[in-house]
């Protein structure tokens, strides 16, 4: 199985087989204990990886940096401003340039077409931090994270409320399909993924015995829910006259008390993170200040508690993005 992922590239979850997802996942279980343990990974000694933002990132910047330390490799890492790629430079110079200088790529940025021309040029693997359309390292740290709370994945059922065009809703209603899971996107209409790719993941499904489900009223939708996932309702690089039309068509797909009473008592919430559910950033004052609301996609109240595993969730980025770069890198 190792050696079926050595040398490959992770764009998105579809190019791998359930039981290639499932050995991640048990790879980066694995990395979890040995690091809690203390006992040293550096599996990747002495590689060397990029790590190319255009869009900026807390949680996915670090759990690239510290899990490449961790491996023992070294990291160089490009901001919008350090780096010319599509500028200056076209993306398949840029890959040639770099491939010849690391071991492996990440890009974290806009259009999914980006990453998969530096992947095509790179001749290293390159892995999506994040583009418009897909977050695989994000879901595999949420099957993660799923399958540390209930002990498996398989008839999981997952509900994501809100607005399920983009790349969160895109990835999680692959990673569910690939591994047998009930997903269920409630959202306005409008707001449903795109015909095309549910398709794809209904071919899947198939396969897998996995359920896709499409609701608009949230207390049907969340009904015996095993996990309630919502994400902010702006994604990066959009315009913020979208504010108003969001809030108006999606407050209702708030994650509330109510909702997660409704779902069940071992219903646990999930969150990418950062999230709009006080008024301790920024933003989230600017919006109290101009719609008088004090939380977004999720209650305070339903974040703060108890059912709220959003931090494991986060903690589980550098597993799992270790896991990918140690089994592409080293054959783990």
């Amino acid at each position: 199985m190792a050696n079926s992922i050595k040398g490959r590239n992770f764009l998105t979850l579809f190019e791998f087989t359930p039981q290639e997802i499932e050995h991640l996942l048990d790879l980066a279980a694995k990395l979890k204990a040995m690091k809690k343990a203390g006992e040293k990974h550096n599996y990747c000694k002495d590689k060397n990886i990029a790590l190319i933002f255009e869009k900026t990132s807390t949680r996915t910047r670090c759990a690239f940096e510290v899990a490449a330390a961790d491996l023992g490799m070294h990291s160089t890492y490009l901001d919008p401003k350090a780096s010319q790629i599509g500028k200056k430079e076209s993306i398949r110079d840029t890959a040639r340039v770099l491939g010849t200088m690391y071991d492996g790529i990440e890009y974290r940025g806009f259009g999914q077409e980006i990453v998969e021309e530096l992947a095509a040029y790179a001749g290293v693997p390159v892995w999506n931090g994040l583009t418009n359309e897909f977050h695989p390292t994000q879901v595999l740290a949420d099957l993660l994270t799923i399958r540390e709370h209930f002990g498996s994945l398989a008839g999981r059922h997952l509900v994501f409320l809100g607005d399920a065009r983009y790349n969160m809703a895109n990835s999680l209603m692959v990673g569910c399909a690939k591994m047998g899971m009930h997903f269920t996107a409630c959202a306005p209409e409008k707001y449903f993924p795109d015909p095309e790719l549910i398709e794809r993941c209904q071919n899947i499904a198939k396969r897998t015995h996995a359920i896709l489900d499409f609701k608009t009223d949230p207390m049907e939708a969340v009904k015996n829910a095993d996990v309630l996932y919502t994400d902010v309702w702006v994604s990066m690089g959009e315009p913020d006259e979208v504010w108003e039309e969001r809030i108006h068509d999606l407050t209702p797909y708030r994650v509330t008390q109510a909702l997660m009473e409704e779902a069940g008592v071992d219903t646990v919430f999930m969150h990418c993170l950062p999230s709009f559910h006080d008024l301790g950033t920024e933003i989230g004052r600017q919006i109290h200040e101009k719609y008088g609301i004090d939380c977004m996609e999720v209650e305070d109240a339903v974040f703060e508690s108890k059912a709220s595993i959003v931090f494991e969730e986060a903690e589980n980025r550098m597993h799992t993005i270790k896991a990918v770069m140690a089994a592409t890198l080293g054959g783990k």
